[in-house]
């Protein structure tokens, strides 16, 4: 694992104290993975419907669907839910 160092003013330095407090976190750090952890989801997701326009018609997603879909990891040797 690497480290960054961060500057950061008094008031918000107060307000991530504040947080880690109020929700539990071990300490700042791990306050501050999490919103990184956060953007990083938010990022890939907005990639992906940015994708999807240009993905193809749309399916409907029903039971249907879902069969096809175990059957084919099934034909695949992988995992299936019933």
């Amino acid at each position: 694992m690497s480290s960054v160092t961060v500057t950061l003013p008094d008031a918000l330095r107060a307000f991530i104290d504040r947080e880690v407090e109020a929700e539990g976190y071990a300490n700042a750090a791990a306050y501050i993975r999490e919103l990184v952890r956060r953007e990083r989801d938010r990022v890939m997701l907005r990639a992906l419907l940015m994708e999807g326009p240009d993905s193809g018609p749309p399916a409907a997603v029903d039971d249907e669907w879902f069969a096809s879909v175990r059957a084919t990891l099934r034909s695949r040797g992988g995992p299936a839910a019933p």
